[in-house]
């Protein structure tokens, strides 16, 4: 990714943002919302502090299909799209298996 961004920086005859500012921008950049009652069952009982009228954002989502979720939860949390996982993976509190579980997806799908 910092090597497609570095080609199109030069082609737009900008300059680059350091590794570190991109990724500072990973970590703020907004993640979709969704609606907990249009969430799958086993993804509601995993966000079992949440009302059904609430809405979550992705990361969160992720984080906690992972840390508190069933298979069933853990599968949906595991293709959310990248960015939430990689966000959820920054977010403190993991248990020890959860995390290992979530490294786990990342590293499956190369975030």
């Amino acid at each position: 990714m910092l090597r497609d961004l570095a080609a199109i920086c030069a082609k737009e005859g900008i300059t680059t943002p350091s590794r570190a500012t991109v990724y500072k921008l990973l970590d703020r950049l907004p993640v979709p919302f969704y609606a907990v009652s249009g969430l799958p069952e086993a993804v509601r009982d995993a966000l079992y502090n949440l009302g059904p009228r609430s809405e979550a954002p992705a990361r969160q989502v992720a984080y906690y299909c992972f840390n508190y979720g069933t298979m069933d939860a853990v599968s949906f949390a595991a293709g959310l799209p990248w960015l939430a996982i990689y966000q959820a993976l920054r977010l403190p509190g993991y248990r020890e298996k959860s995390r290992g579980l979530a490294l786990a997806v990342a590293r499956a799908r190369r975030i």
